[in-house]
């Protein structure tokens, strides 16, 4: 996912070299933590079936929570930067202020990140999941 990201931002001459690399750390991240997460759930959900049952498991299991994991990496540095602004801790308008900064995050990676991971990152869950169907069998 880090590369897919990288060969996206590189190709667009975005930024800087050293804020391209931020972010590809970041999908590095969500892709580290997401593929775990996501091999369970397709075990949990392909237990016992056949191959094509597995393979759309797989890609489902492997898609969610890679996007999920990426995107609460992305709110997490979102909120730490906005933070500065927010009320004190623990308070009514604090809560408000981290649901609502969080939701304003999610949306802008779902507007702005989702297509980092096009086209490589795309191939790789397929591979990935043609990956676990053989291994189902």
């Amino acid at each position: 996912m880090s590369t897919s990201a990288a060969i996206v931002l590189a190709t667009d001459a975005w930024e800087s070299p050293a804020r391209i690399r931020t972010v590809a750390l970041l999908f590095a991240g969500g892709g580290s933590i997401g593929f775990p997460l996501g091999l369970f759930l397709a075990r949990l959900l392909a237990e016992g079936r056949r191959p094509e049952t597995a393979f759309a498991a797989a890609l489902l299991a492997f898609a969610a929570t890679t996007i999920a994991a990426t995107g609460a990496f992305y709110a997490l540095q979102y909120r730490s930067y906005y933070a500065e602004w927010h009320a004190e801790a623990f308070t009514i308008t604090w809560l408000l202020q981290f649901v609502f900064t969080g939701l304003a995050a999610l949306y802008q990676f779902a507007v702005l990140g989702l297509r980092l991971y096009f086209p490589v990152g795309f191939f790789s869950l397929f591979v990935a999941a043609w990956w676990f169907a053989r291994q189902a069998r």
